[in-house]
């Protein structure tokens, strides 16, 4: 394949996206456009600062596109240790809801929030799999364990659900 240069390049990551349900990793989108994954990089911060809906995961890029049914969403507040991450990340998405971020109050920068974008037990272990041969720590290490999570699911029942769980394993924070 020959080398795709600038907008031509771009269209193709686009249409690439638009097409795959999976996250694409930035190292298979430059070996499909014969460029450096650094280009690649470059080109998703030009993207998304064209207002394309493109996000960027532990698993790879995707192309965010809001499906037709109903959404719910809801913030929830958790605190537990590093160690319990992969726990409360199966516990929510055994209740049937996407866990789409990590969000911290840091005392210097404020809201700190990552995409996560997980929705399977697959996706946990591949989340966690990325953490460990990357050597990142949480963001909840910056905060004792203190985070919150944007979840989202197709009902109300099973956001119920999640919270739930959490509570039941002692992960959720509630006002007092």
């Amino acid at each position: 394949m020959k080398k795709l240069l600038g907008e031509e390049r771009r269209a193709f990551l686009i249409d690439l996206l638009k097409n795959e349900r999976a996250a694409i990793t930035g190292t298979d989108l430059a070996k499909r456009s014969n460029v450096s994954r650094q280009v690649i990089v470059n080109d998703m911060a030009l993207l998304k600062a064209r207002n394309e809906p493109i996000i960027a995961t532990s698993q790879g890029y995707l192309y965010f596109v809001q499906l037709q049914e109903e959404v719910f969403e809801r913030q929830i507040a958790s605190q537990h240790r590093a160690d319990q991450t992969e726990e409360e990340l199966i516990l929510l998405v055994d209740a049937g809801v996407t866990v789409k971020d990590v969000t911290i109050v840091h005392p210097v920068y404020g809201d700190l929030t990552a995409s996560i974008m997980v929705s399977s037990r697959f996706d946990v272990t591949q989340f966690l799999q990325r953490m460990t041969e990357t050597a990142a720590l949480p963001l909840l290490e910056l905060t004792e364990g203190a985070h919150l999570h944007t979840l989202s699911a197709d009902s109300e029942a099973k956001l119920d659900a999640a919270e739930q769980q959490l509570r039941k394993h002692g992960f959720l924070v509630e006002d007092e």
